[in-house]
């Protein structure tokens, strides 16, 4: 097995609050669900960075994650968070027989998270994807880890993600705010319920919040506060 260091985002806290609960939904999702894709309608929505911080979160708590970057087509999560070049080998070269497991299975600096690269861009993404090694990965990962993570491409662009579906118990979809049109969100559910993958979440991501994020948000939660009024001295 190989070891990686992957580059650590000091991100606001109303992002890791976020995180944090929707890796609460995910843990209520049922013990039947293990496998999970993370999609988008388009490029740059964010879901990469949603897989990779997702997959350290439920790392934190002790549980074995796998997080597989399927985006064998446009893959920068190797490039951008180790720094290596050439991107280390990966699903494209597994897939393809060219490497056993553990040439593309590295350890992170967390405990417990794990990652396999998308690898070289191959001639025939959704080939590999179809093939029966994809099943046997993702059998073999069941069997080993508590939750595993499929980083996909964009759906409403290629194919792969369909495919990738097939083998996924649930999904996460990754909205960008404002910039995705009601008519497309709707068209990538309708896809992914297509391919009998179930939906647990959409993630509305880069909505802009107010400033004042932590009191706001723990006074509406809380209520007015119970401090006691002040009194003015008797003149």
């Amino acid at each position: 097995m190989l070891n990686v260091g992957l580059e650590k985002i000091n991100f606001p806290y109303a992002y890791t609050e976020e995180l944090k609960q929707l890796r609460t939904n995910i843990e209520f999702a049922g013990s039947d669900k293990k496998v999970f894709l993370i999609t988008s309608a388009f490029a740059n929505e964010g879901k990469s960075t949603l897989a990779l911080e997702l997959s350290r979160s439920f790392a934190e708590l002790g549980k074995n994650t796998l997080l597989i970057d399927a985006d064998m087509r446009l893959s920068n999560l190797a490039s951008k968070r180790t720094g290596k070049s050439p991107a280390p080998k990966g699903l494209s070269h597994l897939l393809s027989g060219q490497v056993a497991m553990d040439q593309v299975l590295h350890q992170t600096e967390t405990n417990h998270m794990y990652v396999i690269f998308s690898g070289r861009v191959p001639p025939n993404p959704a080939e590999l994807l179809a093939n029966k090694k994809m099943k046997m990965l993702i059998d073999w990962a069941r069997a080993n880890f508590d939750y595993i993570f499929i980083d996909c491409p964009p759906i409403k662009l290629v194919a792969d993600t369909s495919i990738i579906a097939t083998h996924a118990d649930a999904s996460l979809v990754v909205i960008k705010s404002e910039a995705v049109p009601r008519k497309i969100a709707q068209d990538v559910i309708k896809q992914l319920e297509m391919a009998h993958c179930p939906i647990v979440g959409v993630v509305l991501n880069q909505v802009k919040q107010k400033r004042k994020y932590y009191k706001n948000g723990y006074n509406s939660y809380y209520g007015k506060s119970e401090r006691p009024a002040q009194t003015k001295k008797p003149t």
